[in-house]
Parts: structure tokens; sequence; C-alpha cells
């Protein structure tokens, strides 16, 4: 969606989705905003209540039938297990996305990774899409006047240019610029404590062909977890950032990480956009 500064400021129900890598700042900035006044839509939290919520729930599962004592209990209905994902808590998505490697440190076949992944790509699409009817159902039902859709950092992995064309007819798309600094930061923050991630199909065989050469691995069961994910990350990162810069030029507007960690309120963030609207 692309409009002028002053049509910004007169847009009476205000629809932004933010894009940009994981810890740039979306969410930070959606909790800055008043709650009474913005419904903050986050698609990871989505993606696992809604679209994998049963796959999530299967796999715990399937590791506390591993407990013989815990097997007994679920065989029996004694008791249940379910996730408590939460906007500021989504352990439970990361968990169940996994990572590749050693299956006695805890990492999953090829076969098993690529099929999570998969699942994410088919949920996080979901989500994207559902953002139009949530628009709609916080308006009518709980009288939101603004909406802001804090998007998952691989957003701009899923090559799917009807989900993109659905959020720019629907909201207008903010990209969250980082800055080499702050690369530095998330890449040493990432490898220092590496999680599970997805990656588009090709980047993944590439990497891993090229990360199982270079460590002289034969298999993949051979790769320790963590330090596949550590050594992926950079690779990963600065991939996604042409990516985000493309979607910024075809369907919305781009701010700086540091102009964003600028905004205290709701009237600061509003004079940010109008910025970026008069930038671009």
């Amino acid at each position: 969606m692309k409009m002028s500064p002053s049509a910004f400021r007169a847009w009476a129900s205000k629809r932004i989705t933010l894009l940009g890598m994981s810890g740039v700042g979306k969410t930070t900035l959606a909790n800055k905003l008043p709650k009474q006044n913005w419904f903050h839509y986050s698609g990871d939290y989505r993606i696992g209540t809604r679209y994998l919520d049963e796959p999530i729930s299967d796999n715990m599962k399937l590791q506390a039938m591993e407990v013989p004592f815990l097997k007994a209990l679920l065989q029996s209905d004694s008791i249940y297990i379910r996730s408590n994902i939460t906007i500021d808590n989504l352990a439970p998505v990361s968990s169940f996305l996994g990572k590749i490697g050693d299956p006695l440190k805890g990492g999953l076949s090829l076969q098993e990774f690529k099929r999570r992944q998969d699942l994410h790509r088919q949920a996080e699409i979901s989500a994207m899409r559902d953002v139009p009817e949530f628009i709609r159902k916080v308006d009518a039902i709980y009288g939101y006047q603004n909406f802001i859709n804090d998007a998952g950092g691989s957003v701009c992995e899923l090559d799917d240019p009807e989900t993109l064309s659905i959020l720019a007819d629907n909201t207008l798309i903010l990209y969250i610029k980082t800055s080499a600094e702050l690369d530095h930061v998330l890449i040493e923050r990432a490898q220092s404590h590496p999680k599970p991630l997805y990656y588009r199909e090709t980047f993944l065989d590439e990497q891993l062909a090229i990360f199982m050469g270079t460590h002289g691995y034969g298999q993949v069961a051979d790769i320790p977890p963590d330090q596949f994910v550590s050594w992926v990350f950079p690779k990963l990162f600065h991939a996604r950032l042409p990516r985000y810069e493309s979607i910024a030029r075809t369907f919305g507007y781009s701010v700086d990480a540091a102009e964003l960690a600028t905004v205290e309120s709701e009237s600061d963030f509003i004079d940010l956009i109008c910025e970026a609207l008069e930038r671009d």
C-alpha cells in the first residue's frame, strides 16, 4: 500500500505490517503502542497457536512417550500435554522446528527436518493471509481503531508473491533496516545461542552441502546440531537482507532500526512513518 504522508495521517484506521530480521525491534515497537488503540497481531503466535498447534502437541507427546512413567499416564488419559505459547514466549514453535544433525544430541534427520520446515512455511503463509480477516474481526468485535502486523523474521523466505500482495493491499508495509553495528550484534547473539530457524529448501541444500564438505561430515547424523546453526546463520542473515529490501521497494517503505529505537509514543511512530513516506 502506497500513500502520501498527509493521506497516512488522515487514515482513520491505520493498518501496518512490520517486516525485518528477528531481534530488530518489531515486537518491542508494537508493545510501545497504546493497547487500547492498536491490536497487536503476531504472525509467530498465530503460527504456533493455530497452524502448528497439533504438530507441536504431537511432538511433545512423542517426547513424553520416551519416559515410561509419563507414557502410562498419557495412554490412560490421566494427564495431558499442551504448549503454553504467548507473544513473548514462542519456544514451543522453535522446539518443534528443531535442528538438523546427530540424533543423540537432539538433531533431526534431513527428511524429518524438511517435513517440519514445510509445515512451518505453509503455516506462515496462512498466518499472513489471515491478516485481512483479523483486521475486519478486531474492528467489528473488539473495536480496535488500528492494527499492527508483527510479521516473523522469515516472511521474506516464503517465495509467495500472492501473500505479499495480500499484505500490501490491506496494510502499509514498513521494513526495519539494520545497521552494520546491529548486524554484528544479531549475528553474535544467534551464534552464541543457536536457535532453530526456517530456511528456504534451496538455500538449505546448498549450504548444508558446503558445510558437510568443509567439515568432513559424511552424513547428516554426524553433524552437531548447534554447530550447523551457528555456522549457517551469518549466511542466512545476509541472504535475507536483499529479499527484504526488494519487498520494501516493491510494496512498502523502509526505516532504520536506529530511528525506530527513538520511538517512545504513538505520535513518534506516526511521525517516523510519515518521514519514511516522504523519503520514498
